[in-house]
C-alpha cells in the first residue's frame, strides 16, 4: 500500500511539473515571436561562469587564461540558447560582445562571431563610466530601426543599468522598438 502511495505521489510530481513547464513555454512564446518582427535588440548577459568568483588578481583584457571565463556548464548553456534560436528560425542581425572573453565565448557559441564593442564592458557600478556607456548602448539601440534583432553580449550590471533588472547569468532581455524609437523592455527569457 505505501508502494502504491509513493508511486502515485511521485508521478502526481511529475505531472505537475510537466503541466508548469509547458505553461512556463507557452507563456513565453509572445516574446520569441517578438523576435520575428523587425527592429528588436537582445541584451544578453554572458553565459555561467564560476559563481561568486571574481576575475583573478593581475587580470589582463588581452589574455583569456588571466580572466573568470564560462565554465562547462556555461558552454553547454550558451549553445542551448543558440539552438533555442535556431529551432525557431530567429535569424540575428549584428552580435555585438564586451570585449571580455566570457561575454565573447558566449556571443560565439550562441549566435555567430561578434563585433568587440568596449562600451559593452559597461565600468563600475553606479559609476560615471557606467553612466557614459549605458547613453552610448541606448544610442545604437535607437539606430537599430529594422530587421532581424541586434545582439548585444555584455554583463549583468550593464542590462541591469539599460532596463532595471537583475538578470541571471545566461539569461536575455528582449528590448522592444517602440513607435518613438526608444526601446522598451518587452521581457525576459531563459533557456533551460
Amino acid at each position: 500500500m505505501l508502494r502504491r502511495l509513493t508511486f502515485g505521489a511521485v508521478a502526481l510530481a511529475l505531472a505537475l511539473a510537466l503541466l508548469s513547464l509547458s505553461a512556463s513555454a507557452r507563456a513565453d512564446e509572445p516574446l520569441w515571436a517578438l523576435l520575428k518582427a523587425g527592429g528588436q535588440v537582445i541584451l544578453v548577459r554572458h553565459a555561467i561562469t564560476t559563481p561568486g568568483v571574481g576575475d583573478p588578481p593581475g587580470m589582463r583584457l588581452e589574455e583569456c587564461s588571466t580572466q573568470r571565463n564560462l565554465t562547462d556548464e556555461g558552454r553547454g548553456h550558451a549553445r542551448r540558447v543558440g539552438e533555442a534560436f535556431r529551432t525557431r528560425k530567429i535569424a540575428v542581425d549584428r552580435v555585438m560582445s564586451s570585449p571580455w572573453c566570457r561575454c565573447l565565448e558566449t556571443a560565439r557559441l550562441a549566435f555567430k562571431e561578434p563585433e568587440p564593442w568596449p562600451v559593452l564592458q559597461g565600468g563600475r557600478p553606479n559609476s560615471e563610466a557606467l553612466r557614459q556607456a549605458v547613453s552610448q548602448i541606448k544610442k545604437a539601440m535607437a539606430e537599430h530601426r529594422e530587421g532581424p534583432p541586434l545582439v548585444l553580449v555584455t554583463h549583468g550590471f550593464v542590462i541591469t543599468g539599460l532596463t532595471g533588472l537583475d538578470v541571471r547569468m545566461g539569461a536575455f532581455v528582449v528590448m522592444k522598438r517602440g513607435a518613438g524609437g526608444a526601446h522598451t523592455v518587452a521581457g525576459q527569457l531563459y533557456v533551460e
